[in-house]
This record gives C-alpha cells, sequence and structure tokens, in this order.
C-alpha cells in the first residue's frame, strides 16, 4: 500500500539494505501488540504471503477468505487480499482476567494478545517498524521512528530481523510484484470500461492467489512461471 508523505516526515532519513544495521529489534515486543491493532486494510498480503500461510497454516486462499480473517479490498485500484481487523474481541491476562479491545485487532492474534501465526506471517508484520522505499526498479529499507510504541529498540541487522530464507530470491519478488502491480494499476485506472477492469483484477486474483501454490516446491520458481504465463494473456 503506497503512503503519500515524505521519508523525513516518517523515518530517520536513512535507507538501508538487507546486510545494514537498523534500530529494530523490539525484544520480543513484552506482551505489546499495539501494531496489530486499527491497522484498517493496510496489512496487504502478496502471493508469498499467501504461500507461507498455506504451507505453515495448512489453509487455502479460498479458505482463509472462508475464515474471515482475511479479506479483499480495493488498494491502489487493484483488489488485495489483506489480514481483517476484528472488534469487542475478549482477552485473557496472565491472572486469567477477561476484557475486551477497545480498538479493532488483527483476526490472527490470540486470547492473550498474541500472534498465532508467527512463524506464517505476513511480510509486512515481518518489516515493522521498517518499511520498503521503491525507486529506479529496486528498493531499500526505512526505518519508521513514529510507529512502534518500544523506545528501547536495538540494533538487528535486517536480514535477521526480516526473518525470511533465501533473502536475494525474495528481494526480487518484491520487486517485480511491486512494479507488476504498478502496471495493473496503470492498466486499470485507463481503461474506460468498468467491466473489463473487473476481469483484469479478477485474472489477477485467479493467478496469483486463487490457484494454490504447490507445498514443497521453490515459490519463487512457480510465481515466476506464473508471471510469465500472465504477460502473455
Amino acid at each position: 500500500m503506497k503512503r503519500n508523505v515524505s521519508l523525513e516526515e516518517i523515518s530517520d532519513g536513512r535507507l538501508y539494505g538487507e546486510n545494514d544495521m537498523v534500530k529494530a529489534d523490539c525484544h520480543g515486543c513484552k506482551g505489546c501488540s499495539k501494531c496489530c491493532h486499527d491497522m484498517g486494510e493496510s496489512i496487504v498480503l502478496d502471493p508469498y504471503d499467501i504461500y507461507r500461510l498455506q504451507v505453515g497454516e495448512g489453509m487455502s486462499f479460498q479458505e482463509l477468505l472462508a475464515t474471515e480473517k482475511v479479506e479483499l479490498t480495493v488498494v491502489d485500484g487493484v483488489i488485495l487480499p489483506n489480514l481483517r481487523m476484528v472488534e469487542n474481541v475478549q482477552m485473557r491476562d496472565g491472572q486469567g482476567t477477561v476484557g475486551k479491545m477497545r480498538t479493532p485487532q488483527c483476526a490472527f492474534l490470540d486470547a492473550t494478545g498474541r500472534c498465532s501465526i508467527h512463524k506464517s506471517r505476513p511480510g509486512i508484520c515481518r518489516l515493522f517498524p521498517l518499511g520498503r522505499y521503491y525507486e529506479n526498479g529496486d528498493f531499500k529499507y526505512f526505518l519508521q521512528t513514529g510507529e512502534c510504541a518500544e523506545t528501547n529498540r536495538s540494533k538487528v541487522k535486517v536480514s535477521k530481523w526480516i526473518d525470511t530464507p533465501n533473502l536475494r530470491s525474495y528481494h526480487n519478488f518484491l520487486c517485480t510484484w511491486h512494479y507488476f502491480l504498478n502496471d495493473v494499476e496503470e492498466k486499470v485506472g485507463s481503461l474506460e470500461d468498468m467491466e473489463a477492469g473487473k476481469r483484469l483484477n479478477m485474472l489477477v486474483l485467479q493467478t496469483f492467489y486463487m490457484v494454490p501454490y504447490e507445498v514443497g516446491e521453490d515459490f519463487f520458481t512457480q510465481f515466476a512461471t506464473r508471471m510469465n504465463g500472465f504477460s502473455e494473456k
């Protein structure tokens, strides 16, 4: 999801690579889940996120939608899935007392306020409090300075913080996906026929989300095959 703000407004003014050290380590969050609350539709899922959930949670894209923990929304003109926020969730602390959260929270938080899909969590969640700055066909990371409630963060290597295997392939995938979505957005915006725009959006969903990925096979190879097939249509 694009943000129409300057880096100077939201960051420390630096751009980071995977091998750089950055003050992002929140020390296990110490029971805090503020970044999992009141996020609206901003936790957008890319195809690799769906693959991770398919492998880690054993749920297909259609099953994730059926749980109502994932929903579809329009992001910059393109229909994409995102983590759903839910309200009036009962919470339980260490003493067993029950209360209700006052703000909408991620549907995947458990009764103690912890992430129930942490090993399979989406890329945006792995990034936080980092963000990605795309430019000239590539991207760098930046540190969001006003988002995380933890004030005593420690330095950590960006690659370690992101906690994603095969990081070079992942980086290339993110670039390909980002600029592909830019092209789709421009195409949808240029179409006078609304039905044609809907068909293009459905083709993106069908190609990259709805058809299950083969568990146990390399995701990035599967994604490249789908991307090549899409460009031929």
